[in-house]
């Protein structure tokens, strides 16, 4: 397949942020018909004005390297494999921060939410999960979603189905990532998920949970959390961008209590 000018990375990520030119080349700096005419390939922008355009449209770190690479200039950010030594500080903070949060479970996820780093906690909720559904990797999307996962313990699925799958679908938006579009359309399959419209949502009554709660039966008893997701403020680099720590919190005490035994 040949690959895509800048001007067509331009205007797609334009086309995905609902802009229009003319209101883009003014928050740019730039007039609308330069913008047009780079987006046509009648102009060849400068790196100053390809990353003033990402930087608008909030393209990811990533894309913006492509995008660069489409005009004929060299890449602005890095990208680090796991065990750089350059990453060694941020990602021991990460451990640390996984490692204090136990007994509560806490992974560190990709940009397609592939857990990387998980404390003993959260390994204990997918011990004994069959091999197809946490390799080659394990995928949050997949293990929660999958009928042979997590799905027939989890005592609302309709609601943190629902929450997962706008999830998946923000991000597709936000990163226009091939493979992470695709695993939602995996996902979208299953009958757990295609059944969604049929199952019957739990009756909360006059007083709703401030947030979605994860309720997932197990041995020990119903566990119930809910959780936060924390990324690193003004990242450089491509694979630190791509990194988010999901932290689950007990949201009553009965979850506190078996956690902590």
């Amino acid at each position: 397949m040949a690959r895509a000018t800048v001007g067509e990375l331009m205007r797609e990520w334009r086309t995905r942020r609902r802009r229009s030119q003319m209101d883009l080349s003014h928050d740019v700096g730039v007039s609308t018909r330069h913008l047009s005419f780079v987006e046509t390939g009648r102009s060849r922008p400068s790196p100053e004005l390809v990353l003033a355009v990402a930087e608008h449209l909030d393209v990811p770190l990533r894309e913006r390297n492509r995008m660069l690479l489409a005009a004929g200039y060299a890449p602005r950010f890095g990208e680090r494999a796991l065990d750089d030594p350059g990453l060694e500080r941020a990602l021991g903070s990460l451990r640390r921060m996984l490692d204090a949060h136990d007994p509560y479970p806490g992974v560190v996820i990709d940009r397609r939410w592939d857990v990387l780093l998980a404390n003993a906690a959260a390994a204990r909720l997918v011990d004994g999960l069959p091999d197809h559904v946490v390799r080659p990797r394990l995928n949050v999307f997949r293990v929660c979603l999958h009928p042979d996962g997590l799905a027939p313990a989890t005592l609302d699925f309709a609601d943190w189905a629902t929450y997962l799958l706008r999830q998946i679908r923000r991000t597709v938006e936000l990163t226009g990532d091939a493979e992470l579009a695709a695993l939602e359309q995996e996902v979208l399959a299953y009958p757990t998920v295609a059944g969604l419209d049929r199952v019957e949502r739990t009756d909360e009554g006059d007083d709703p949970p401030l947030l979605v709660p994860f309720r997932l039966a197990t041995p020990a008893g119903e566990l119930s959390f809910f959780t936060t997701l924390t990324t690193f403020g003004t990242p450089r680099d491509v694979t630190l961008e791509e990194l988010c720590v999901e932290l689950f919190f007990p949201s009553d005490d009965a979850t506190e209590a078996r956690l902590r035994a």
